[in-house]
């Protein structure tokens, strides 16, 4: 039973703090480089802040998910378009997705995904469709790059376009792509990357494919690769767990589209609807980035506005620190998620950082004299 006093406390609650929150794809984050292990970290940073904005590949986690109403799930390139206060994000009740089928994937993967997508409707109430399957196979291809992040090329992508305008047109306000992706099951790489190092070989042509949608279209997108389930490993990182436990990896982008904002072109033509909020880059009380990983275009756009930075101790293969980049004010480091979460209580609360820390300071006197004006 909760105690009386309890239920009769008058408690003020701040008003969210918009916070944007980054872990790159494909760089082999300690957090974050594995489908849906960030889930965590942003399940507290979006209780922390009460709203968070975020990009598929930190929360997708294959045959999981978790749907939070704090948490808006933008796609990579839209996220950059937002943060440079070129779109408006309008948080809305359900989409119906439109599913995207590569005609390179082979009859009985291609059956699993179908029977994804219909379980989301009969056991999540999800609203699916049209279909529609390309007029030629997309030809994913997979590289690394010389840091040792991943990206990939398209063969074809006007094919990819023809379909998802076939989807925007028949209605659909969000796509979900599944595309066959190229897999080695003996490569040394995929062996390290299910013990727990490397870098998603997967991640960077899944970008590709999500982002020349998003910035064609302008509809909410996100990506599941194809790919043949794999022999079980005794020796999974669990990081990985969440990416075999499936047979694909569409559940988590169908829940994820399933309330992703609309995107709204921020210009002085756009009409909305009567009593239509949009949630603006100007809002944004705050950007929660790796240390390593700062050299986006949200991250930078943000840093240019004045938005507050919060560095997280997050290795990767890169090192675009703030020393790296000539940043020496403005960044508030942590050593970890939690701690990031506590700096953004104090941001909401409007507590200042330095009564947080010991040793506390004296406070300076600015000496006043008929040189030196008071204003």
């Amino acid at each position: 039973m909760i105690p009386s006093f309890l239920l009769s406390a008058s408690v003020s609650i701040p008003p969210p703090l918009p916070t944007l929150l980054v872990v790159p794809t494909g760089i082999g984050c300690e957090i974050g480089g594995y489908a849906g292990d960030a889930l965590p970290s942003a399940r507290l940073l979006a209780a922390a802040s009460g709203c968070l904005i975020t990009h598929p590949n930190v929360i997708n986690g294959a045959a999981l998910y978790w749907s939070d109403p704090r948490i808006q799930y933008v796609e990579g390139y839209s996220l950059d378009r937002f943060a440079v206060g070129e779109l408006g994000l309008r948080p809305v009740r359900q989409q119906r997705i439109g599913l995207l089928l590569d005609a390179g994937i082979e009859p009985e993967l291609r059956q699993r995904q179908w029977q994804v997508a219909e379980g989301c409707r009969a056991s999540l109430g999800l609203n699916l469709g049209p279909v529609v399957t390309t007029d030629v196979p997309l030809e994913v291809r997979l590289r690394e790059g010389s840091s040792g992040a991943s990206w990939g090329e398209l063969g074809q992508p006007d094919a990819l376009l023809r379909a998802g305008e076939q989807l925007r047109d028949a209605g659909a306000s969000a796509i979900a792509v599944v595309a066959r992706f190229p897999e080695d099951p003996q490569s040394e790489a995929l062996r390290a990357y299910r013990q727990g190092s490397g870098v998603d070989a997967l991640a960077g042509a899944e970008a590709v494919i999500s982002h020349l949608l998003v910035r064609e279209l302008g509809l909410p997108c996100a990506h599941a690769p194809a790919l043949s389930p794999l022999p079980c490993d005794p020796l999974l990182d669990p990081r990985a767990a969440g990416e075999e436990l499936g047979y694909t990896f569409l559940a988590c982008v169908l829940v994820g589209l399933s309330r992703a904002p609309d995107l709204v072109p921020l210009t002085t033509e756009e009409a909305l609807p009567a009593g239509a909020e949009l949630l603006h880059a100007e809002q944004l009380g705050a950007v929660v980035a790796p240390e390593g990983a700062l050299g986006g275009e949200a991250v930078l756009a943000c840093l240019e506005r004045g938005v507050p930075l919060i560095t997280v101790t997050n290795p990767s293969v890169l090192k675009v620190t703030p020393e790296a980049l000539g940043i020496t004010s403005g960044v508030q480091r942590a050593r970890s998620y939690a701690e990031a979460a506590g700096l953004l209580l104090a941001l909401r609360e409007g507590i200042a950082q330095d009564s947080l820390q010991r040793p506390l300071d004296r406070l300076s006197e600015i000496s006043s004299s008929s040189d030196t004006p008071l204003s």
